[in-house]
C-alpha cells in the first residue's frame, strides 16, 4: 500500500520533506501540493519531477479524493486552518511544529479529531525519534537508573539571525525539549520559572540570552534547562537524567576522535539540520507504516501539542513577570491515553 499524501507549504521543510518521502523512504507518493506562493508549488513539482495536482489552498487540497494524508509545513500560523481542513476532510495529517500557535487553537483540533472518533494527527516532534533519546527512554523505562529526581539539559546554537526575539527561545527553541522531557519521564509539567544570567556581548540588543529555565513536573522532578543561541563554537544538546540509583546521558553526536598537533579533538556539529536528519526519517517512515499496519499514526499526538503549546506560554509568561508561572493543563482525555493509563485511572 503505498500512502498518497498532499503537502501543504512547499518552502524549505516542506521541499526537504518532498525529498525525504521522493528519494530516502518508502511507501509514500507525493499526489498533491499547495502554498500561498503558487509558483514556488510549481517549482517543487518540477524540481523532484512528481505526478502532483497543484492546488489554490489548503482546504481544496484537503477535499481531494485522492489525497489519503496530509503533510502540513506551512508557516507556524497557518497550521490550525489546514490540520481542521485536513481531519474535517477525514484525512490523516502529519503537522510539523507548532501543531496551533495558541493552546485555544491545539484545543480546537483535539476536539475535532475527537469528535472524528480516531487518531489522525501526528506533531513533527522530531527528538522521540533520535536514536539518543530513545537509548534514554529505555534506560529509563527498563529501570536502570531508579526513578528520576532531577534533569539537566542544555540547547546551544552557535548564532541566530537578527529576527530571533526572546520570546522564541521558548517557543522555537526549548519547545523541543518541553515535548521530549515529559515524553521521556512520562510526567507532567506543574509550574515553570525563567532565569536571565548575564547576558553575553554577543546577542544583540533586543535578545536577552542565555536563559535558564526551571520546570517542575507533577510528580517532583525538577529540570533545568539552559538556552544559549549565540554559544559560537558550535550546535549542542545535552541531556542528564539523575536517578535514586545512577545517572544517564543522552549521547554524544558520533564523531572521529584526531590527534594532532599535540592536541585529542573532536568536531561538534554547527548545523541543527544534521544532528537529527536520521530523525526526520525515521518519524516520516514511522507516520507511514503505522497508517498502514494500524490505521493510525504512532507519534506525538494532537494532545502532545496541546501540552508543549500550554507550557511554552506559562514560559514565555515567566519571561516577563520573572516569577514561578503554573502550567494549567486541561484533564488528559481517554481518547489520548495508552492502555497503561486507561488501566491506571479505572
Amino acid at each position: 500500500m503505498t500512502l498518497k499524501i498532499g503537502v501543504i507549504g512547499t518552502g524549505a521543510i516542506g521541499r526537504e520533506h518532498i525529498k525525504r518521502i521522493t528519494n530516502n523512504l518508502s511507501g509514500g507518493e507525493i499526489v498533491a501540493v499547495t502554498d500561498v506562493n503558487q509558483e514556488a508549488a510549481k517549482s517543487v513539482v518540477e524540481q523532484f519531477d512528481l505526478n502532483a495536482v497543484v492546488y489554490p489552498d489548503d482546504k481544496a487540497l484537503a477535499a481531494d479524493k485522492n489525497v489519503e494524508a496530509v503533510l502540513v509545513t506551512s508557516w507556524g500560523p497557518a497550521h490550525e486552518q489546514s490540520v481542521l481542513a485536513a481531519i474535517e476532510a477525514g484525512k490523516y495529517v502529519f503537522c510539523e511544529k507548532p501543531l496551533a500557535t495558541t493552546a485555544e487553537g491545539c484545543m480546537r483540533i483535539v476536539e475535532a479529531e475527537m469528535k472524528h472518533g480516531k487518531r489522525l494527527v501526528q506533531v513533527g516532534f522530531m527528538r522521540r525519534y533520535d536514536s539518543g533519546y530513545v537509548q534514554l527512554k529505555e534506560a529509563i523505562d527498563n529501570n536502570e537508573i531508579g526513578e528520576p529526581l532531577m534533569i539537566r539539559c542544555v540547547h546551544r546554537n552557535p548564532d541566530v539571525p537578527e529576527s530571533y526575539t526572546t520570546d522564541m527561545a521558548i517557543n522555537d527553541t526549548l519547545i523541543h525539549e518541553i515535548d521530549v522531557l515529559h515524553w521521556l519521564i512520562n510526567d507532567d509539567y506543574k509550574s515553570v520559572q525563567v532565569a536571565f544570567p548575564k547576558k553575553t556581548s554577543r546577542a544583540l540588543a533586543h535578545l536577552k540570552d542565555p536563559q535558564l529555565i526551571t520546570l517542575e513536573t507533577k510528580g517532583g522532578v525538577i529540570i533545568t534547562s539552559e538556552v544559549f543561541v549565540n554559544c559560537k563554537y558550535g550546535y549542542d544538546i545535552q541531556c542528564e537524567v539523575i536517578g535514586e540509583e545512577g545517572v544517564a546521558y543522552l549521547p554524544e553526536f558520533p564523531s572521529i576522535v584526531t590527534r594532532k598537533d599535540a592536541k585529542l579533538s573532536t568536531n561538534i556539529l554547527t548545523d541543527w539540520k544534521q544532528r537529527f536528519i536520521d530523525a526526520y526519517d525515521i518519524e516520516l517512515q514511522d507516520f507511514m507504516d503505522s497508517i498502514r499496519k494500524t490505521g493510525e499514526p504512532n507519534g506525538p499526538t494532537s494532545w502532545d501539542g496541546y501540552i508543549a503549546a500550554v507550557t511554552a506560554d506559562a514560559c514565555v509568561k515567566a519571561q516577563q513577570t520573572g516569577e514561578k508561572e503554573t502550567v494549567e493543563l486541561a484533564e488528559k482525555p481517554d481518547f489520548y491515553k495508552n492502555e497503561k493509563e486507561a488501566v491506571e485511572t479505572v
